[in-house]
C-alpha cells in the first residue's frame, strides 16, 4: 500500500467525511473515497462531474490554493487551516466548507470538509470576515506593489536628480529651487559653498530674505519673477564674504518646466571673468575718465603734468566733452586731493547773483540778504574751484576775479574787509576766449592768467575707436542706476549705428542715447531699434560691415584681451563678452592667427 493510500484510507479522514486532494505535477488528484455529500460518478445529474472541478469553480478555493501552495513551500510543520467560508455545494444547497493543507512524508495534501446544517445560520457572518480577509490581503499585496513601483520611481528620480547636480557642480553652477509662494526649498551644495551658508539656514526662508545679498538686488529678483521666462537676463551682485575674498556672482532665473509659478536659479561665480576685466578696463580709465584713444592718452599724460603745478588751469572742448571731469582728475591728482573740491557754472547769473556766489556777502548787503553768507571762494579754501563755462562770466565780474587771482584775497558784498583764501582756481570753457577778447566780451589780462596751463579736450567724432569703451561703461552704469540687470551688451549693428553717428553732443549725448536705449530694451543686447529716433533721421545709415575705425579699435581690443589672459582663447571671449563661435569668427574676418 503506498503512503497516499493510508493516508486516505485512515478511519479519521473517513469519519470527518472529508475530499482529499493530492498534488501531482502543477496540479491535484482526487484519493481515497469521495465523501456522502459528492456524488460519485455516474449520478444521473452529475454524469460528468469529478472532484478536480471544484478546484476550478470555486473562487474562495482558488485562493486557498494559492496560499496552500505558499505553505507547503516554505517547509513549515503541523497543518494549515484556511478558515470557514460558504458556497453552493454540487447540489446547489448552501454548504460551509474549511480546507486544511498537511504535508505527509513530503507528499501534499489538500483536504476539504463540508460542515452540516448547524453551521449554516453563521455562515453569513463567517463568508463576511472570509471575504474581508481576502480583500485585505489583495489590497495588501497591492498596496506592496505599488510601494515597490514608487520606491523604485524615487530610486530613478534621485538618481537622475543626482546625475544632474553632479554636472551642474561640475560646471561651477549653483542651483536653488524656490516654490509657488516665494520659500527656498533646496539649494545645492555648490550653492551652499559660494554663499558661505548651510542648507538648514536657508531651506524654509523666502527668496528675499532668507539670502545674503542686498535689498536692492532682492527687489531685482523679485521684479524678474514677473518677467516672462525669455525677457530675463542673467543679474550680477558682488558679495562680500568674511575671510574670503569679495565674490562675484551671475544669477539666472527660469521657470520649473513642471510648474511655471515655481523657480529655478543658477548661480555662478565670474569672480575671475569681473577681475580679468577690471584690469583691461585699469589701462583704459584714468580717474572717472574714460578713453584709450591717442588723443586721450595725451591728455593723460597732461594731467600728470599739470596737477601737481599749483597753476591756474584754462580746459577748453567742446559741450559735453568731459571737462567737469578732467577739472576733478586735476584735482584729485594734486596735493590738494584731501581738500574740497567746488564746481560753479557761471553761465546765466547776473552780476549780483554770481559776484555773490563766487565772493560772498553781508547781512543786508542788498535786498534778501538776510544773513552772511560765505562764497565759493571761501567755500573752497586749501583746495579747487572749477569756473565753468567762464566766457559767459560779465566783465565786472571778471574784473573782481582777476584781482583774486592776483591777491589771493576776496571781499564779500557790503564789507571792507578783506580774506585771505588759498583756491588753486580752474576753468573751463567750450568757447574761444581770443574772439571773446577781441569782440571786448572778455579781458585779455584776465585770460593771460587763467591759461597758464592749458588742456584742450577732444571731441567724441575724433576719437571714435573709444565709443565702444564708452559705450559699455554706460551700460553697466545705468542698467544698475535704472534696474535692468539683464541687460548685458550691445547688439553689434547698434554699435555700427553709435560708431557712425556725428555726435554734436559728444560724450554726454552718448551717454544720454545708452540711457535711452536701456529703458526701451526688452531684451538681454541693446539693438538699433532701442536707440534714440535721431540714429534713424542722422542720415548715417549702418554699413554692412564695420568701418576702418572700429574694426581697428575691435581688432587691438581682442589682441589686448588674449594678451591679458595669456592667448586662452575661450577667457578672451568671456573677457569680451562674446559668444565662443563669434570671437572665433571675429578672429578669421579680422585676420588674427586663431592659435595666437
Amino acid at each position: 500500500m503506498t503512503a497516499s493510500d493510508s493516508f486516505s484510507d485512515s478511519a479519521i479522514l473517513q469519519v470527518f467525511d472529508a475530499l482529499i486532494f493530492q498534488q501531482s505535477g502543477e496540479g491535484f488528484v482526487c484519493r481515497g473515497e469521495l465523501p456522502s455529500w459528492c456524488p460519485p460518478p455516474g449520478a444521473r445529474s452529475l454524469t460528468e462531474f469529478h472532484p478536480e472541478v471544484l478546484l476550478t469553480q470555486s473562487f474562495f478555493l482558488q485562493h486557498v490554493i494559492q496560499e496552500a501552495q505558499s505553505w507547503w513551500a516554505s517547509d513549515q510543520s503541523g497543518v494549515w487551516k484556511s478558515g470557514l467560508w460558504s458556497e453552493p455545494d454540487v447540489f446547489g444547497e448552501e454548504a460551509v466548507f474549511e480546507a486544511i493543507a498537511v504535508r505527509e512524508k513530503d507528499i501534499p495534501y489538500l483536504i476539504i470538509q463540508r460542515f452540516g446544517p448547524d453551521m449554516v445560520p453563521v455562515q453569513p457572518l463567517l463568508q463576511k470576515a472570509r471575504e474581508e480577509q481576502l480583500s485585505h490581503r489583495q489590497s495588501l499585496q497591492q498596496h506592496e506593489q505599488r510601494e515597490a513601483q514608487l520606491g523604485s520611481q524615487l530610486a530613478r528620480s534621485e538618481q537622475e536628480r543626482d546625475d544632474v547636480m553632479a554636472v551642474l557642480d561640475r560646471l561651477g553652477l549653483g542651483t536653488i529651487l524656490v516654490d509657488a509662494t516665494d520659500r527656498i526649498t533646496f539649494i545645492s551644495r555648490t550653492a551652499q559653498d559660494l554663499l558661505q551658508r548651510e542648507a538648514s539656514d536657508i531651506i524654509g526662508h523666502s527668496l528675499q530674505t532668507g539670502l545674503p545679498w542686498p535689498k536692492e538686488f532682492s527687489a531685482l529678483l523679485h521684479a524678474q519673477e514677473e518677467l516672462p521666462d525669455d525677457c530675463r537676463g542673467p543679474a550680477s551682485v558682488v558679495l562680500d564674504r568674511k575671510g574670503a575674498p569679495s565674490l562675484s556672482l551671475d544669477i539666472e532665473m527660469r521657470d520649473d518646466p513642471r510648474d511655471p509659478l515655481r523657480k529655478i536659479l543658477f548661480l555662478k561665480d565670474v569672480t575671475e571673468v569681473h577681475e580679468l576685466r577690471r584690469q583691461l578696463v585699469g589701462q583704459t580709465h584714468f580717474f572717472r575718465l574714460i578713453g584709450k584713444s591717442p588723443a586721450m592718452r595725451a591728455i593723460y599724460e597732461q594731467i600728470q603734468d599739470v596737477a601737481m603745478v599749483d597753476a591756474p588751469v584754462l580746459i577748453q572742448g567742446e559741450t559735453g566733452t568731459g571737462k567737469e571731469l578732467v577739472a576733478r582728475a586735476l584735482h584729485e591728482g594734486s596735493p590738494r586731493k584731501d581738500r574740497p573740491f567746488v564746481a560753479v557754472n557761471c553761465a546765466g547769473l547776473t552780476d549780483s547773483l554770481l559776484g555773490s556766489q563766487l565772493f560772498g556777502h553781508k547781512r543786508g548787503a542788498f535786498t534778501g540778504a538776510i544773513q552772511d553768507h560765505e562764497g565759493f571762494f571761501e567755500a573752497a579754501d586749501g583746495g579747487t574751484l572749477l569756473l565753468d563755462e567762464i566766457g559767459d562770466m560779465p566783465l565786472p565780474i571778471q574784473t573782481t576775479l582777476l584781482r583774486v587771482l592776483q591777491e589771493g584775497e576776496i571781499i564779500r558784498l557790503g564789507e571792507s574787509r578783506p580774506r585771505s583764501v588759498n583756491v588753486r582756481v580752474l576753468a573751463a570753457t567750450h568757447q574761444d576766449l581770443q574772439a571773446l577778447v577781441q569782440a571786448g566780451r572778455f579781458r585779455s589780462d584776465l585770460l593771460y592768467r587763467i591759461r597758464v596751463a592749458r588742456l584742450r579736450l577732444p571731441a567724441l567724432r575724433e576719437r571714435r575707436e573709444d565709443i565702444p569703451l564708452l559705450s559699455m561703461a554706460f551700460l553697466e552704469q545705468g542698467r544698475a542706476a535704472i534696474g535692468k540687470l539683464g541687460i548685458h551688451d550691445i547688439a553689434p549693428t547698434a554699435m555700427q549705428q553709435l560708431l557712425r553717428y556725428p555726435w554734436p553732443g559728444n560724450v554726454r549725448e552718448l551717454k544720454a542715447a545708452v540711457e535711452f536705449a536701456l529703458i526701451h530694451c526688452r531684451g538681454t543686447n541693446i539693438q538699433p531699434s532701442d536707440l534714440p529716433p535721431e540714429f534713424e533721421e542722422s542720415g548715417h545709415p549702418v554699413l554692412s560691415h564695420p568701418s576702418p575705425v572700429a574694426a581697428r579699435d575691435e581688432r587691438q581690443a581682442i589682441m589686448e584681451a588674449l594678451q591679458q589672459v595669456n592667448g586662452r582663447r575661450i577667457q578672451a571671449a568671456k573677457l569680451l563678452g562674446m559668444s565662443r563661435s563669434t570671437f572665433y569668427r571675429r578672429l578669421r574676418e579680422l585676420d588674427i592667427p586663431i592659435e595666437s
